[in-house]
């Protein structure tokens, strides 16, 4: 009888060790990699906000800010803070929100303390129905904000309809303004453009509800607009869209008379530095509104200009690094 055959053992691997531990590694890796891609795929398919508040995240961090909030009255202000140094408050402009400002941050946080809110009824700030959110009411919602946070003498820098903001706040609270920076300012005497003819006629071109809409809204403020992925767009649509009866009702506001003067007729109240900066060209804001800002200065301390090229209405996003070193110059030369 034969005597059974011992049954076959499979053969050692001849691989060393390391080599079996580095390629298990990798092959986690990869699986890991795996799941990464499908949920990044699959958020930016069906929830691309929450990429966008991640990469919003990222930049802050970036930027050395962080989000803060505070009940002032009837208005829930959100802001970013962050920065050592003398205090520049930023205000955005129309249907802007505090983000714009977070390349600005970057480069101004190494040097100052840096304050940038979503001002009143935008972004996450909050409204209340049926107020006015136009230039006077946001300068007194500013001057409250200022005292909740306890702020020392600041320099104040408002873009477009954040600057006529600035301007009319320095010139009612010029004890707290140190220095006012305008950029691309709304409320001054300029030249009709075509923007202007169009908005005097009730067009508004701040609200879209397609990309297409989206893309010549950003071409009106940009020389270049920036590169967007197309279910970013799709969730800014969708804001702007959830916004609509509050854009078109600010937006009117800003149509009257009072408005869009409102920083013109007080220029002769302003007493503190002040700095102009302008894309040359601007299509929103034109550049004639320079001039104005220039001869109505009559009892300004200080008065600076400066003109970007290469730019349109957007400096802060178009020529950041320009943007700010003017903007640090102008904060530390008085």
């Amino acid at each position: 009888m034969t005597p059974p055959t011992p049954p076959t053992q499979a053969p050692a691997s001849t691989r060393p060790l390391w080599q079996r531990l580095a390629l298990r590694r990798l092959k986690f890796l990869a699986f890991v990699a795996v799941l990464l891609a499908v949920g990044l795929g699959g958020s930016y398919l069906f929830a691309p906000q929450w990429l966008m508040t991640a990469e919003i995240k990222r930049q802050a961090m970036s930027a050395h800010v962080e989000e803060h909030s505070v009940q002032v009255g009837d208005t829930h202000w959100v802001y970013f803070e962050g920065g050592q140094g003398p205090t520049l408050l930023l205000l955005h402009g129309f249907a802007a929100t505090k983000e714009v400002w977070l390349k600005q941050a970057e480069l101004l946080t190494p040097h100052f303390h840096v304050i940038a809110p979503d001002l009143p009824g935008w972004g996450e700030s909050s409204r209340v129905d049926g107020a006015s959110y136009n230039i006077d009411a946001q300068a007194s919602r500013l001057q409250a904000f200022v005292e909740a946070l306890h702020l020392p003498r600041f320099v104040l820098i408002g873009h477009s309809m954040g600057g006529a903001i600035a301007g009319v706040y320095a010139a009612e609270h010029p004890e707290h303004v140190a220095e006012l920076a305008l950029l691309s300012s709304f409320g001054l005497k300029t030249n009709e453009n075509d923007f202007s003819r169009a908005a005097m006629a009730g067009k508004n071109p701040f609200v879209f509800d397609d990309r297409a809409g989206f893309e010549r809204a950003t071409a009106l403020a940009f020389v270049t607009p920036p590169s967007m992925p197309g279910r970013f767009v799709d969730v800014l649509v969708q804001r702007n869209q959830a916004n609509r009866a509050f854009i078109e009702h600010t937006f009117n506001e800003l149509r009257e008379p009072s408005q869009y003067l409102s920083l013109q007729n007080r220029l002769d109240q302003l007493t503190m530095p002040v700095l102009g900066l302008w894309c040359h060209d601007d299509k929103i804001v034109d550049i004639s509104a320079l001039d104005s800002l220039r001869n109505g200065l009559k009892n300004a301390s200080a008065i600076s200009t400066s003109v970007l090229s290469g730019c349109n209405h957007m400096p802060i996003l178009e020529k950041p690094e320009e943007t700010a070193r003017i903007l640090t110059a102008f904060a530390l030369s008085h």
